[in-house]
């Protein structure tokens, strides 16, 4: 329902990770499954998730006599080590243990290097395909005597910056997980409570605000987003205050809101 109100394109959807087997993180999962068959898809699709999550897929389509028709690839999450996930051209995935009540994994997001842009001003139709391919993976062109025919930093600019991304919920306060989102871009991190509540979010394996904000700063992060809130807090505002007294460039996550993460000197959004 959501991806349908925010008019995104389904048939993009191959990759699914779900970080644990709590009803609010996957119970949504078979019914996208039957609306991507009912639209007659058929690409392969990709689920990453505990182990378990299979056979629940497994026994809802079969007391609902529902055989889909598109293959689904599923990986089982090994929640005690970290282990890569996806790796292609754009993208590699890798898991992060999470310390939650049940097993639970989050995710981390790198994207490959990218190429070098060639130069609007330069004169490329005197370069050959291949001349253009080495310039646009950062080298010179050397000609026959291994001189510089073409150099790279007149026929190009840097690539944009390869950026990051770390999804962290549900989970305590653990710093074990900071070596794994060091210096990302954007991190999500679990706030549950006040830190008030610091104790009950132990109790219950979660995180206060305030704890989301300190992993931030000790892990020298870009930027936080703060979610899963407890519906115990209607106004999320001290939820905020509280994590940028420690992390001031923290905000909200509030559903339909889309985050940018802008890198410096390239003007990049995702």
């Amino acid at each position: 329902m959501q991806i349908s109100r925010y008019r995104l394109k389904l048939g993009r959807l191959k990759h699914i990770f779900i970080s644990h087997l709590h009803g609010d993180h996957y119970l949504g999962l078979v019914g996208l499954l039957s609306t991507m068959n009912l639209r007659n898809r058929s690409e392969d699709l990709y689920i990453f998730g505990p182990p378990g999550l299979d056979d629940i897929i497994t026994m809802h389509l079969k007391y609902t006599d529902t055989l889909l028709g598109y293959k689904v690839h599923f990986k089982a999450l090994d929640t005690q080590r970290s282990e890569k996930l996806l790796d292609n051209e754009q993208i590699l995935v890798s898991s992060i243990p999470m310390d939650h009540r049940i097993p639970c994994c989050g995710f981390l997001f790198k994207e490959k290097p990218k190429k070098y842009r060639l130069k609007k001003s330069s004169n490329l139709s005197r370069l050959t395909y291949d001349e253009i391919s080495i310039l646009k993976s950062g080298k010179d062109v050397l000609g026959s005597n291994n001189d510089i025919k073409y150099a790279v930093e007149e026929y190009t600019d840097p690539p944009p910056k390869a950026r990051t991304y770390a999804y962290c919920s549900d989970t305590r306060y653990n710093e074990s997980i900071i070596p794994y989102i060091k210096g990302v871009d954007l991190l999500y991190h679990e706030s549950t409570f006040l830190a008030n509540q610091e104790q009950r979010a132990f109790e219950t394996y979660h995180s206060s605000a305030r704890q989301a904000a300190t992993i931030a700063l000790k892990a020298g992060v870009e930027k936080l987003i703060l979610g899963h809130f407890s519906i115990r807090y209607k106004d999320l505002s001290p939820l905020l205050e509280e994590a940028t007294t420690v992390f001031p460039n923290s905000q909200l996550a509030i559903e339909g809101q889309r985050v940018s993460i802008e890198l410096e000197n390239h003007g990049q959004e995702a």
